[in-house]
């Protein structure tokens, strides 16, 4: 049995073909997507860069307090450490609250079972519509720069839908 020892030279023809289809792709990838993700971000900070937050609190827990001040506010938690702390107030609403090293609250998430107790979606995130996901859910989240936070609303399209609220500081 032989081996051939001949190289394979591409010609120009076939490298202008191959880089043609190539920039094709890019081009097609691009189209599909809609716009690129730095033009959703410029857009998104152009809006919210003039608003205030809605939400800016949970039962009287705010970013930026102690864990001490935030346990005063909410009771004893079902779970406590120093990193996050997990409340249940009902069979429909529970809270986790997380710290940073210097033991001062950085995310407040909510869920509300089968959405009873949730606040509207516009006392959160404004008037804007909710973006449906492919799987059904609901979704949108705001960004206030000038806050240095941002909120999200999120309802899930399960059999029970949850809606989880978190308000959380957006890390510098």
């Amino acid at each position: 049995m032989k081996y051939r020892t001949e190289k394979h030279r591409i010609g120009y023809v076939e490298l202008t073909y191959f880089l043609i289809g190539a920039l094709l792709l890019l081009l097609l990838g691009t189209i599909v997507k809609g716009q690129s993700t730095a033009d959703a971000r410029k857009s998104v900070r152009a809006h919210t860069e003039m608003q205030q937050s809605l939400y800016r609190d949970y039962r009287g827990v705010r970013l930026g307090m102690t864990a001490t001040e935030a346990r005063a506010k909410l009771g004893e938690p079902v779970m406590k450490s120093n990193e996050q702390d997990y409340y249940v107030f009902s069979q429909n609403e529970t809270a986790q609250i997380v710290y940073d090293a210097f033991q001062k609250v950085v995310t407040i998430s909510t869920d509300y079972t089968d959405g009873i107790g949730a606040p509207d979606y516009r006392a959160v995130v404004g008037a804007g519509a909710l973006l449906q996901k492919p799987d059904g859910s609901l979704f949108r989240m705001v960004q206030y720069d000038s806050e240095g936070v941002w909120v999200t609303y999120y309802k899930s399209a399960t059999v029970v839908p949850i809606v989880t609220v978190t308000l959380q500081l957006i890390k510098k």
